[in-house]
């Protein structure tokens, strides 16, 4: 139902229910909040990639099927418990998650595809917002996020017809990082994975925390709470640490 691989700082972290669109069942979402909970608590992990088994679905969202057949299962669709709600789940991670998107992202799936911090997909890929044909509306950020992201003429276009958006319209919108044939998605992911797991995972938890948290506010708020942070963090830096970052850094930029 949830694999997780461990490739040394990196964890890759797989819906596996191809036979079902990798659908989010009450025991896969349960299952990828403890997985999330123990690779944000594990200090020998830096990066998580997040992806789905096959090539068809990332995840179709939600199990309709779940929810048709019990009238309580409806809340899950605004629960923001953790346990229950997988954007919630992957948000909660103070690592860089990286989605590795191998098929479409449908709904509930396109949500959790944007709880990630980078998204590289598949040419497989495919996103829809389909909430207003199910009759349900979006409870884990998309209404909100979507807009943010693409500017809200295009949310307005996808959200409010249900079709189908392809990989490439994707890039060019600026939704997703970049677009790999599907046997390159793995290796692409892991690539950007281990150049992250290169830095410190304490600087990398600050530094999303940073962009996350002033991205929340408006502009000049966020201005200043960089100003707050980094300050304070700055402060800690001595020139002893910045010659030998100053180092690897030159030396990466030759290699590169």
């Amino acid at each position: 139902m949830l694999d997780v691989e461990r490739r040394g700082p990196i964890a890759v972290v797989t819906l596996n229910r191809p036979e079902a669109m990798n659908a989010l069942s009450k025991a896969l979402r349960l299952a990828l909040h403890d997985a999330m909970v123990a690779l944000d608590a594990d200090p020998d992990v830096s990066v998580v990639i997040l992806t789905g088994a096959g090539e068809k679905a990332f995840t179709a969202g939600l199990d309709l099927k779940e929810l048709g057949g019990d009238a309580s299962a409806m809340g899950a669709a605004n629960d923001q418990d953790a346990r229950s709600n997988p954007v919630r789940a992957v948000e909660q991670c103070r690592k860089p998650v990286i989605g590795a998107i191998n098929g479409v992202a449908i709904t509930g799936g396109f949500e959790l595809a944007l709880a990630c911090d980078v998204l590289i997909a598949s040419e497989n890929a495919r996103f829809a917002d389909t909430h207003a044909r199910v009759g349900i509306m979006p409870g884990w950020g998309l209404s909100q996020k979507l807009s943010r992201l693409i500017g809200p003429y295009r949310a307005k276009e996808l959200s409010l017809s249900g079709n189908f958006l392809d990989a490439r319209t994707a890039a060019d919108w600026g939704l997703v990082n970049r677009v790999t044939p599907p046997q390159d998605l793995m290796s692409a992911a892991l690539k950007l994975a281990d150049d992250m797991a290169s830095i410190p995972v304490e600087t990398l938890a600050f530094y999303k925390a940073l962009i996350d948290d002033g991205y929340a506010r408006p502009f000049g708020e966020g201005l200043a709470l960089e100003h707050k942070r980094s300050s304070a963090h700055n402060r800690e830096v001595t020139p002893e640490k910045v010659e030998e970052r100053r180092r690897q850094v030159m030396a990466r930029g030759r290699s590169q």
